[in-house]
């Protein structure tokens, strides 16, 4: 069997029914790679007409003619229909091929074959249609693989990329999702292959451009349906192209599969901006997950339309309470917060990740000196856009927005990374405009032990009786236990805070250390109070 879904002229000579008539190539013997699509046996003159191409011929000659002229006719008509051979049984017409027909199958690049014993041509075909169509079995078996896994890449939690890589990796080629009028989505290669596909991409673009036309041949195109039953509607475009390998039709049979996917992917983002908006995100989760090099990252963000410059890279993660939502309309918060962005005046490259609830991006910089400003205004811009979306609630969790270290490259992607989980760690801590990734680590590290057993009791033995006295007895002494740690101890701050005089909160804090037998002027047990008072969000 080849993988174009049927079986070499070599494999069908081997099979029992053409081996038992003793075959012998007399041309073509370089061309036996051909594929067999389907077998026909007759002997009429004009059989040519009746072929469409790939198919092997088998015959007693009757058809051939009697003279040269006739069976150089012949040969050539089966040579232009394009059929894989030409098998002739020996017998009562030809004891041995005239040199006429074996010259001019040589000539046409023929695969030409005699059978010294006669063969019933009935069996011959039953047998080499049955290796044909276990052959598509096989193929069709290949393409509901590369189906499967991409469906569980998809249940996994994985997006339009990881689709992607998967069929790439079975074409042993690049891969790319295009838009209905051409414009790049996502873009795939393998390991095995040394192009860069985003270098491919543009090679293709290029070409398009000169020629006007579509890609070039060997190319697989299959379209990614959109809209509703029916209206033949193309919302984007799978492009397979042979870059380091041949493309075959099983090939097009797994893209086609995966194409019924990506059709539910899309018809889910609703949009096009969301789709973009998720093209980004996978692009910077990527990143931050080290899927993207460093090195390669940079060309990739162009592509996105991200071109900043040469100063450092400021990366920020803004996370949604699961109250906030946008129930599938990621793409009006998207454009929102991009509108937003637009006044900050610094090149910005945005994503959404509706799985995680976050919205991951990229700033640049002209310079370290000016993070802080451009962290104001960038949380602004994310909070303005939220509204914008309609997604500010009553007595809702208001968005979180971390931003991380400012750096190269290298250093956006663990930033990234740095800051997605740190946003995590943060959900519920009092309202900021935006908190720096790098003065999180502490809670960030409670959360990573928010399910050990030892975190959980170590609350319990801290504040414990803090909390069994606030759930039968007012005032509530925790929040003046946090404000007054957060306060470093002074308690003038505290009292004014909390709108107290300075009696009752000397009262409350002797309290404090009575329900907890500790002296919260000692170190040890402010920091210790410091910590559970932190980790009390990530234990139930």
């Amino acid at each position: 069997m080849d993988n174009q879904g049927g079986i070499t002229v070599q494999r069908a000579l081997e099979l029992p029914g053409l081996r038992s008539g003793l075959p012998e190539v007399v041309a073509g013997a370089d061309r036996l790679h051909r594929t067999v699509r389907w077998v026909h046996a007759g002997e009429v003159p004009n059989i040519a007409s009746l072929l469409k191409g790939g198919e092997l011929l088998l015959t007693t000659g009757l058809g051939l003619g009697t003279r040269p002229a006739e069976q150089r006719a012949f040969v050539r008509r089966l040579a232009d229909r394009g059929i894989a051979a030409l098998v002739v049984e020996l017998g009562p017409r030809f004891a041995r091929l005239p040199a006429t027909i074996v010259e001019t199958a040589r000539a046409a690049g023929l695969p030409l074959v005699q059978l010294h014993r006669e063969v019933p041509f009935v069996a011959v075909t039953e047998e080499i249609h049955t290796e044909i169509v276990n052959g598509h079995y096989a193929l069709q078996r290949q393409a509901e693989e590369v189906h499967r896994q991409c469906t569980e890449a998809l249940l996994g939690g994985g997006g339009v990329p990881q689709v992607l890589r998967i069929l790439s990796d079975f074409a042993a080629n690049p891969v790319f999702l295009e838009t209905a009028d051409g414009q790049l989505l996502y873009a795939a290669g393998t390991e095995s292959a040394p192009a860069d596909p985003l270098q491919v991409w543009d090679g293709l673009r290029g070409q398009r451009a000169a020629r006007e036309s579509g890609p070039p041949s060997g190319t697989v195109l299959v379209d990614v349906p959109g809209g509703g039953p029916g209206t033949g509607s193309v919302r984007a475009r799978l492009v397979l192209l042979a870059v380091s390998g041949p493309l075959s039709p099983v090939h097009r049979m797994a893209a086609e599969r995966a194409a019924g996917l990506l059709a539910v992917v899309l018809m889910q983002a609703r949009q096009e901006e969301e789709l973009a908006a998720r093209g980004r995100g996978d692009f910077l989760t990527d990143l931050a997950e080290g899927r993207i090099t460093a090195e390669d990252a940079p060309a990739q963000a162009r592509v996105l339309g991200f071109k900043p410059g040469d100063g450092p890279l400021l990366p920020v993660v803004m996370r949604l309470a699961p109250e906030l939502s946008p129930s599938g309309n990621w793409a009006l918060l998207a454009r929102a917060v991009l509108e937003e962005l637009s006044a900050v005046g610094v090149p910005a490259l945005l994503g959404v990740r509706p799985v995680e609830g976050r919205v991951p991006l990229l700033l640049g910089l002209r310079s370290e000196s000016e993070r802080t400003a451009v962290a104001d205004r960038v949380a602004a811009a994310l909070r303005a856009g939220v509204e914008r979306a309609g997604l500010e609630r009553a007595g809702a969790h208001p968005p979180i927005v971390v931003v991380g270290v400012a750096g190269s490259w290298a250093a956006a992607s663990a930033g990234l990374r740095h800051a997605a989980e740190t946003a995590t760690a943060a959900q519920g801590l009092s309202d900021l405009p935006w908190y720096d990734a790098r003065r999180l680590d502490i809670d960030l590290l409670l959360w990573r032990l928010r399910d050990h057993p030892d975190l959980a009791a170590f609350v319990d033995r801290a504040i414990g009786p803090l909390r069994d006295h606030d759930a039968t007895s007012r005032p509530p002494l925790l929040p003046t236990l946090q404000t007054y740690l957060a306060h470093a101890g002074r308690k003038a701050e505290t009292a004014r805070e909390l709108h107290l005089n300075r009696q009752t909160l000397y009262n409350r804090l002797a309290r404090i250390s009575e329900l907890l037998g500790t002296d919260l002027d000692d170190p040890q047990t402010v920091l210790a109070l410091s910590l559970a008072l932190r980790a009390r969000r990530h234990t139930p």
